[in-house]
């Protein structure tokens, strides 16, 4: 029971920071219809940016409100990173499909580059806060912390993206634009600031998720944002582009499959069966999870 609890608990930790990658990645192909390969290039800044602070920025550090400084450094990193990519290349290509992919993924490939060539390619040793290297008991099992502050922080990520999606205008103008945008667009609404808002949310969520995820893994390198990219996309297609909650129970089926699958078979069985699962819903539902059917 024991080795359940735990394997579960750790599984949404894993889950939790697959969703704070792909909500944002979501958001951005719903409304811009862009499939941003660089997008994990904002997982490293923001990583980066809080390793940086930790050890830099005046009153950052590794524990207590220090930390909480270092995190907000990050994400504000990444999300600024994320509003440049956006007004500088992404939006003289917006009807441009192709260009789009070509220069998001050689962006992609120079943001790991630039990471190397300033902090080099060994990974790096996170300044995690003391506490996250302790466990909590939970019904006997013994959990690491890490997991437990992922999961807090995709349960309020994914809160606060639902309330704002709801309750604000341009939350509103968002979800209209996902739906249909050339409606949008011909009611004389500006998309544009809603593709550069959603760039920054998606930069943002992004950013945490290098921030946290290098308290999980305890480190920090310049390919940890492009491998977790890879599970963000799988997670974004099972869950239904344009999709929040989608992607948040995508990842939490993707989470526990791989967990559950790679502790009782063997080391690295866990990603086949996500690819199998991905198979199966393209197969069977090609819209995802909680994708709508597209009409003629």
């Amino acid at each position: 029971m024991n080795t359940v609890v735990l394997l579960t608990l750790t599984g949404l930790g894993l889950a939790a920071l697959y969703f704070l990658v792909a909500s944002g990645l979501s958001l951005v192909f719903g409304l811009a219809d862009v499939l941003n390969f660089a997008h994990g290039l904002f997982l490293g800044v923001g990583a980066y940016a809080t390793w940086w602070a930790s050890g830099n920025l005046p009153g950052a550090g590794p524990d207590g409100f220090g930390f909480v400084l270092a995190v907000v450094f990050g994400v504000l990193a990444g999300s600024f990173v994320a509003v440049l990519v956006e007004l500088v290349l992404i939006r003289p290509l917006y009807s441009r499909t192709i260009e789009q992919v070509l220069v998001t993924v050689g962006l992609s490939l120079a943001g790991v580059a630039l990471l190397q060539a300033t902090w080099g390619a060994d990974p790096r040793p996170f300044p995690r806060p003391d506490w996250s290297r302790e466990v909590t008991s939970v019904l006997g099992a013994q959990v690491p912390n890490a997991g437990l502050l992922l999961i807090v922080a995709a349960v309020v990520v994914l809160g606060a993206l639902l309330a704002f999606l709801r309750w604000t205008r341009y939350g509103l103008i968002i979800r209209a634009g996902v739906e249909n945008r050339e409606m949008v667009t011909a009611l004389g609404i500006d998309v544009r600031k809603a593709f550069t808002l959603v760039f920054a949310i998606g930069g943002a969520a992004a950013a945490l998720a290098g921030a946290l995820g290098g308290v999980y893994f305890g480190t920090v390198s310049p390919g940890q944002g492009g491998s977790l990219l890879i599970f963000a996309f799988i997670v974004v297609v099972i869950g239904g582009m344009g999709s929040v909650v989608g992607s948040a129970y995508a990842a939490v089926a993707v989470g526990l499959l791989q967990q559950f699958v790679n502790y009782y078979g063997t080391s690295g069985l866990g990603d086949l069966c996500v690819v199998g699962l991905l198979a199966v819903v393209l197969l069977l539902r090609p819209q995802g999870l909680a994708g709508k059917v597209a009409h003629a």
